[in-house]
């Protein structure tokens, strides 16, 4: 048995087989295949856009997929989400869908719309948060290219931002968010349903979630005296929990802990300071919790 696998084609395509690979599954693309190789006999995988995965899960093309949470929403697909995979093309947060229009026009808020035209890729949702707010205007599907489309051919977009930077380079405000987004592992309901490949799905998402908590962190090991054991302790963050264990030598002991990449460069000077000797920071490709 096989489980037919979809991989996001496009910006979360890197994101996503580099986080397979901490995962520990190894995915080799080609720009000339839309079939990746991966080194588990017991998945097939296929290259497919993440706005047209939920669709292609639903109707069983594929068993299961990465895609984001706002695709499956403006599809209106009919899917389990079997985990949530809080990364992104460039981050490892969220992503927004962001109401913007340009910093020299006189919106506030989408309440100052009505009437308006507004370009963006998520024509359904954009739809739905109009309705929401009372607001009638025209949404125009968008190619690509949104941020340079107000004021001649839009008076405001709907488009996806991590940092805001392209907007803020176009000379756009932010006005609302009007949906938060994040990958999501799906499914449709005849695999989840079928016991094998709902247990590979499970084994796929405890890797994947483990992988993902391993990103930012680091491990570091050391070896110390007895005598300086609560010094050294006392440097590293108070709500970490290192592991202690006894050396051949009863005067040392072996730490180990895990702490954020970001910290370490600052700490490691501060426990040599302490007493700690033959200190090890090594990377970690997953925290299984």
């Amino acid at each position: 048995m096989k489980l037919k696998l979809g991989i996001p084609k496009g910006s979360l395509e890197n994101a996503t087989v580099d986080l397979f690979r901490r995962a520990g599954f190894s995915i080799t693309t080609s720009s000339r295949s839309y079939y990746p190789a991966i080194d588990d006999a017991e998945i097939d995988c296929m290259l497919i856009r993440a706005q047209e995965m939920a669709r292609y899960v639903e109707d069983s093309v594929l068993d299961a997929g990465l895609t984001g949470r706002d695709w499956v929403e403006e599809s209106g697909a009919d899917v389990e989400t079997i985990a949530d995979l809080i990364y992104a093309k460039q981050s490892f947060g969220k992503v927004r869908w962001v109401l913007a229009a340009p910093e020299s026009s006189p919106f506030r808020s989408v309440h100052d719309l009505q009437g308006k035209i507004i370009a963006t890729e998520l024509v359904r949702t954009t739809e739905r948060y109009l309705a929401n707010n009372g607001v009638k205007a025209r949404v125009e599907f968008s190619w690509g290219a949104t941020e340079v489309k107000p004021p001649d051919l839009a008076d405001a977009i709907v488009e996806v931002t991590e940092t805001g930077s392209s907007l803020r380079a176009n000379k756009l405000r932010i006005l609302e968010t009007v949906l938060e987004s994040n990958t999501q592992l799906i499914a449709n309901h005849s695999s989840w349903q079928n016991d094998w490949k709902r247990r590979k799905l499970e084994d796929i998402k405890l890797l994947l979630e483990g992988a993902i908590n391993a990103l930012g962190s680091v491990g570091l090991m050391m070896n110390v005296r007895r005598e300086n054991l609560r010094t050294v302790l006392s440097v590293l963050p108070a709500l970490k929990n290192p592991t202690v264990s006894q050396l051949s030598d009863a005067e040392w002991v072996a730490v180990n802990t895990i702490l954020e990449e970001a910290t370490v460069r600052t700490i490691i000077p501060r426990l040599k300071d302490a007493g700690a000797q033959g200190i090890v920071e090594y990377p970690l490709n997953k925290i299984v919790m």
